[in-house]
């Protein structure tokens, strides 16, 4: 069978066996319309005809041939036949183009034996690029990483690009193989099938062959749909698809997922705690699991997980100490496992000298305020990193929020416009406020300025003043703790010493008869008085959080501020609770450009990136370009996970370093893999070839060679004769001007 160039061109071929025989039934159809009438002048022309018969009808049956052999050649030149043999080569070619997609994303690191899945691929390209040379036909080669597709900075950075393929071209491919290795990033094969599709027009007359060179994770390839798309389009162009995976099975993998401040003050000096996260992605438990811990490149206490159990991830908290403001590095890792990548976790932190919190008192006195800042400023015994400021009413409307950590209201009789505008404002970008009332403080300024019927910073509506009659029954403390969970109250919670029972209300705000909060809405009472009257009430605001206490802060309407260490213990909870500041991700994932801004006034132009591999790949400096009135440098490059660093030079001499850290995307390195009858399924309609790396052979087609331009000029060939023939086979009757010549005038 004759193969073409396009699928489904065999119906051309089958619908030619039908239309050259056209012309015939024209010409029978014709022969029926003749009707025989005798007359004596056509007996002489008949008997002229049979002396030139033999001449005639040859030419008619050549006429009928060309017009067959037309319509043939358009319809074969439509479905492009090929062919391969040695006679081929006499009437053109067309070039084979290989494609390989080779998959380097950080999974195929995973090693087993003296081998990896990365080591599997790059031997199945060299033979690719191997049988390539060997054939007859042109051939030309494109090698594509996964890594090096699609970049938003860089742009697509093929290895090999449409080069042609020679004698030396499997040598020239192995030097361009050899030093490759997985990189640390999660690239995914939609974006190489992406860039293939923009660096290769569309009207390519190249046969192409399409590799994907991959461990077929289950992340990208369980549900491809997507992909399932972009590999029919390269089909539907004839393009042959070939899937090589790299893997046999999956090997079991922990990985840190997460490394992060836990909630609580940050800066210098103070104690706190980190978070770090292991996930197990193999299908047994994972037990006793090491972490190792460096803090400014010393090391420092392990931690251990004693159990992690399959397909689950376990955090483990350590405290954690800087003693100097400034940056500082943390690194967690693991052990050695089937993939080395996501086995290091990288944070660095921006340790500030303290952190400050506005104090706002409505008494000229303050003395809610000085409680407060009593308990929140650091002490030469304990240092808390918190630097208070107390201020009146006023200072809301006249200043900016957002460098405050938090803000207190105590004992507040009214607020301006501006002033609550001010802080819903605030609290609504990530603000914390906490809330304690007082003397001074009003049931309708509450109800209408802060509260509005729900929509306003304060939780609950308020009814008035109420007292808490003493029980002389019931010796139950006056405080109740509803949310035991809740950070804020830790310390009344599972104590040996009952702090709640020191503690006397006297005095407090009463909400409304039966009110309760709204099934959505986010208010909850964490705490109330042995009455059930509600005392402290959380709710969100925006991205922040408020929390009211319907007492004082100072002595005034109870003791708490008086009776034991539980106050200052609370206060310092809610302000950790509260704090704005961001404690979550202390790094970028690896392959997002490093940024860095600067002031023209007192930095250089010149910058200079320093990378985890800096020794072995040394950066050269660079210029910062104007931005916006600020000058901007970026790194693109940013592959490798580890603490990336950025020297500035100030105009003044000194020199500025800030440093930043990037980390892989962990969930990589989740290695369960499809197996073929699941990844065929999956992708069908489409029936690509399917094999192990260790079984690949390129299947060499015998179609090599379109006959397309040989077709295209046999068809002129054919008309221009079907023309000169069509007019020597037909009566040209003398013209006028040539019989008055030959007779003379009448």
């Amino acid at each position: 069978m004759v193969p073409f160039a396009y699928p489904g061109a065999w119906i051309g071929a089958t619908a030619a066996a039908l239309l050259v025989g056209v012309p015939i039934v024209i010409h029978l159809i014709n022969m029926m319309r003749h009707r025989r009438v005798e007359w004596a002048a056509m007996e002489f022309l008949l008997i002229s005809q049979r002396k030139n018969r033999t001449w005639v009808v040859l030419k008619q049956l050549l006429l009928l041939l060309l017009r067959m052999a037309a319509v043939a050649a358009i319809i074969f030149l439509v479905a492009q036949p090929k062919v391969s043999n040695e006679l081929g080569k006499w009437f053109g070619s067309t070039k084979t183009h290989h494609i390989v997609l080779l998959d380097d994303s950080f999974s195929m690191s995973d090693r087993w034996g003296d081998t990896s899945a990365f080591d599997e691929a790059k031997a199945v390209v060299g033979r690719i690029g191997a049988q390539a040379a060997a054939q007859a036909t042109p051939q030309s080669f494109t090698l594509l990483r996964f890594s090096q597709a699609g970049r938003t900075a860089r742009g697509t950075q093929p290895d090999v690009f449409q080069e042609t393929v020679d004698r030396d071209f499997a040598v020239r491919l192995g030097d361009t193989v050899r030093p490759l290795g997985p990189s640390q990033t999660a690239a995914e094969p939609i974006q190489a099938l992406k860039a293939i599709a923009q660096l290769l027009s569309e009207t390519e007359s190249d046969r192409r062959v399409v590799y994907i060179v991959s461990d077929f994770r289950a992340r990208q390839w369980n549900n491809p749909a997507d992909l399932k798309k972009r590999l029919a389009e390269l089909t539907d162009t004839g393009a042959r698809l070939y899937l090589v995976n790299c893997v046999q099975s999956a090997r079991p993998n922990l990985a840190i997922t997460d490394l992060a401040l836990a909630p609580g003050t940050r800066a210098a000096g103070v104690s706190m705690y980190m978070d770090v996260t292991v996930k197990n992605f193999g299908e047994a438990p994972a037990t006793e699991v090491p972490i190792a811990l460096q803090q400014d490149g010393a090391p420092r206490p392990a931690v251990s997980i004693p159990q992690i159990p399959p397909r689950k991830a376990v955090r483990k908290q350590f405290p954690i100490h800087f003693p100097t403001a400034g940056k500082h590095r943390i690194v967690a890792r693991l052990p050695s496992d089937a993939v080395a990548a996501d086995n290091f976790r990288y944070g660095v932190l921006d340790m500030p000298v303290g952190v400050p919190v506005l104090l706002i008192d409505g008494d000229p006195q303050a003395w809610d305020a000085r409680f407060l800042a009593l308990v929140l400023e650091s002490e030469k015994r304990v240092r808390t990193g918190i630097i208070p400021r107390i201020e009146q009413p006023r200072f809301l409307s006249l200043n900016r929020l957002d460098e405050f950590h938090a803000v207190y209201l105590a004992n507040i009789e009214r607020l301006d416009a501006s002033a609550v505008k001010a802080l819903e404002e605030y609290v609504a970008g990530g603000g914390g406020l906490a809330i304690f009332l007082g003397p001074r403080s009003r049931a309708k300024f509450v109800n209408d300025e802060l509260y509005r019927d729900g929509k306003g910073l304060f939780p609950v509506p308020l009814s008035g003043r109420a007292l808490l009659r003493v029980d002389h029954l019931e010796k139950a403390p006056d405080l109740e703790i509803v949310d035991e969970k809740h950070p804020v109250f830790r310390v009344f919670v599972g104590q040996k010493v009952n702090y709640a029972a020191m503690l006397i209300f006297e005095q407090y705000f009463a909400v409304p008869k039966g009110w309760s909060p709204k099934p959505d809405s986010t208010v909850r009472v964490i705490a109330q008085l042995r009455n059930r009257a509600p005392l402290a009430i959380e709710q969100s605001f925006g991205k922040g959080r408020v929390i009211a206490f319907l007492t004082t802060a100072a002595p005034m309407w109870n003791n708490w501020a008086k009776e034991g260490p539980s106050f200052p213990v609370t206060m310092l909870q809610m302000q950790a609770y509260l704090a704005s500041q961001p404690v979550g991700t202390l790094a970028q994932q690896v392959g997002t450009p490093l940024k860095v801004e600067f002031d023209p006034g007192a930095y250089e132009r010149q910058v200079r990136f320093l990378t985890p591999d800096e020794e072995l790949s040394p950066t050269a400096p660079t210029d910062a370009v104007p931005v916006d009135g600020a000058l901007a440098a970026s790194l693109p490059k940013t592959d490798l996970s580890g603490i990336y660093r950025i020297r500035l030079q100030k105009k003044d001499g000194k020199s500025e370093e800030r440093q930043f850290a990037y980390n892989v995307d962990a969930e990589e390195g989740d290695l369960r893999a499809v197996g073929k009858a699941d990844l065929l399924a999956a992708l069908a309609p489409i029936k690509p070839d399917y094999a192990q790396a260790d079984e690949f052979q390129y299947k060499v087609e015998e179609a090599g060679y379109n006959l397309f331009y040989l077709l295209l000029g046999l068809l002129v060939a054919l008309l221009i004769g079907e023309q000169i023939l069509a007019w020597n086979a037909s009566y040209h009757p003398p013209s006028r001007v040539a019989r008055s010549g030959k007779g003379g005038a009448r």
